[in-house]
């Protein structure tokens, strides 16, 4: 069996305690855990293995995992006479956070909807081999994202105190991303930096930006508007913003800055120094 969709529920999560699967994976690329079934299972170590959450209606359900069969099927230490109860070690190198599961609308391509109706609750579904290439575009697309340009903070600190910023799908889209800063202009919304200001060409294309709404209240039905849902953040602030679940909002940010004394500005260039130095001449009445 080349690969292999697991069936889970909220409670098999919780089980987990998911967050804390969530940014194990984050943080060291790997999250190791037994996965049991009621029958033997036909897998094998690298049987490649694709979560979906079933929840009570699509909008709580989707492919929300990825990662491999790390061992054959076994039984428990002590299986009691008669148990049906088997295990494998499964190894999942990719989980998204609650709420930003691939939705079956955006699944219906490349999963039929038969396939999908086996994947309730507990379960184990083989994949047809036609679907694979399909799913990990999707994955590849939807999946979990990576740290932006600035967002991993490096150095010689130990492996917990390395910290990383993540970004959903929408904040990744490069054409919501070009149409967001045409219209609203690649300064920083909350704190006015510019980078392009800063560091002239260096500076240019680096301005993130952040999606207003928490992806966990939006469904199927959702289209991204760039301009109305992405405003332009700087990485500080956008990592600022993220440090509370639902995020700050823009004006939130600006009141936490304007608290601590930070004021708005942006860098002057000699042209501009010049041309204040001009005014400044014509009100004192002198000559240009």
């Amino acid at each position: 069996m080349a690969a292999v969709i697991l069936g889970c529920d909220a409670t098999a999560l919780r089980r987990w305690n998911y967050r804390a699967a969530v940014e194990q994976v984050a943080r060291t690329g790997t999250f190791l855990d037994r996965w049991q079934t009621f029958l033997r299972p036909d897998v094998c170590p690298g049987t490649e293995a694709w979560l979906f959450l079933s929840g009570s209606t699509d909008a709580a359900s989707g492919l929300i995992g990825h990662g491999f069969v790390a061992s054959g099927p076994f039984q428990g230490a002590d299986p009691d006479p008669g148990s049906t109860d088997w295990f494998f070690a499964l190894t999942l190198d990719g989980l998204l956070p609650p709420g930003e599961q691939i939705r079956p609308g955006t699944l219906g391509g490349t999963l039929s909807g038969d396939l999908l109706a086996k994947v309730t609750g507990p379960a184990l579904v083989p994949l047809p081999p036609s679907s694979g290439p399909g799913l990990r575009r999707l994955w590849d697309a939807h999946g979990p994202s990576t740290a932006g340009p600035g967002e991993v903070l490096g150095g010689t600190f130990p492996p917990d105190a390395v910290s990383t910023v993540h970004v959903n799908r929408y904040e990744r889209d490069p054409d919501a991303r070009r149409a967001c800063l045409a219209f609203h202009g690649t300064s920083c919304a909350s704190c006015g930096f510019s980078f392009e200001a800063a560091y002239g060409g260096a500076g240019s294309g680096v301005m993130g930006v952040h999606h207003l709404t928490p992806p966990a209240l939006l469904d199927d039905s959702y289209q991204l508007d760039p301009i109305a849902d992405l405003i332009p953040l700087c990485h500080n602030c956008h990592a600022v913003a993220h440090t509370t679940s639902p995020p700050l909002t823009i004006t939130e940010l600006r009141r936490i800055s304007s608290a601590a004394g930070h004021l708005n500005g942006e860098v002057v260039q000699d042209l501009a120094l010049r041309a204040q130095e001009d005014a400044q001449r014509i009100l004192d009445g002198g000559q240009m």
